[in-house]
């Protein structure tokens, strides 16, 4: 009997185990194993130790692709977690309809990521985009969006009369306007679900804590800054680690809104790039050593995240 007992946790966690076994451990195993070959989709080529790897950190378009995902993560994240917060406080505030507000907020979320991608294409259409419209009625320039791959710091420099510094050439310069209509996309499509995530954190904070700051005659914004965010901070732990690992994981808004990953390539992202490799040029064993840089990367800041764990005010 009891060893029935012992056994029977297990069979519960047998179908779950199973699927991650199939579609998790083993393709990446088999990602590992094919990165060393000349790997086609009808056969596998000779081996070539880690020749796909030297030839992947001279390649300068792996390197672009890797500082525009960069750029995306640099700002979609902090993005993703101080709007949502702002937006699910003041949500916690309203006392009717609140089921209402919740369900418009999360709709983004629900809806398919390609028909977004289609219709924020439309928004950021040159000619008739509502974007341009936007920027018509503030009395300023209509922009290029998708079709501009100048940074966006030169750009706003040049718009407001100010030559920008050769420095902004480069990579430095800001992720390109291209990319940047991109991140604004991509935020839009997570602020509901984080948005409902910090609510359900919110809700969670006794209102014994304000009470005793509205008796200490603290503010409101104090009451948010010293008690709101270090009580929510197990929920910002996760709004953090889950964005930060999709946000490496972006593909569609590239495939469906650009041109390939245009222009001059501001907008090929990791992802995008190893597709391109393995799909387009069927080069699977340069694209599996590409895929394998991308999982030890988002390894290394899921585990650096996993230190910030101490700092969570469980």
């Amino acid at each position: 009997m009891k060893t029935k007992r012992k056994i029977e946790p297990y069979l519960y966690l047998l179908p779950a185990l199973v699927l991650l076994l199939l579609f998790r451990f083993i393709p990446i195993l088999m990602s590992f194993a094919i990165s060393f070959f000349d790997f086609g989709v009808t056969n596998i080529g000779k081996f070539t130790g880690f020749g796909h790897y030297s030839r992947l950190f001279a390649d300068k378009e792996f390197w672009q692709s890797m500082g525009n995902t960069l750029w995306l993560v640099l700002i979609a994240v902090p993005a993703s977690i101080i709007l949502p917060l702002i937006f699910a406080q003041l949500l916690n505030q309203v006392e009717r309809f609140k089921g209402f507000f919740r369900t418009i907020y999360f709709m983004p979320f629900v809806t398919s990521l390609v028909a977004v991608s289609i219709v924020w294409k439309i928004i950021f259409s040159e000619q008739a985009g509502l974007a341009n419209t936007f920027l018509e009625w503030l009395g300023m320039k209509p922009q290029l969006w998708l079709a501009e791959p100048k940074g966006i710091l030169p750009l706003f420099l040049e718009n407001i009369g100010i030559t920008a510094p050769q420095w902004m050439d480069g990579w430095l310069g800001g992720p390109s306007l291209a990319l940047f209509s991109i991140i604004i996309m991509t935020v839009w499509k997570s602020l509901g679900y984080n948005t409902i995530i910090y609510l359900a954190g919110l809700q969670n904070i006794s209102k014994v804590y304000y009470e005793a700051a509205d008796i200490d005659g603290a503010g409101k914004l104090r009451q948010f800054f010293k008690i709101t965010v270090p009580l929510i901070s197990p929920t910002t732990f996760y709004v953090l680690l889950m964005t930060t690992i999709v946000s490496f994981q972006t593909f569609a808004q590239i495939y469906m809104m650009t041109d390939k990953g245009g222009p001059l390539g501001t907008t090929k992202l990791i992802v995008y790039y190893i597709y391109e490799k393995g799909f387009d040029k069927m080069d699977m064993g340069y694209a599996s050593a590409a895929a394998i840089i991308l999982f030890i990367v988002i390894l290394a800041l899921t585990l650096l995240q996993r230190r910030l764990e101490k700092k969570v005010n469980y």
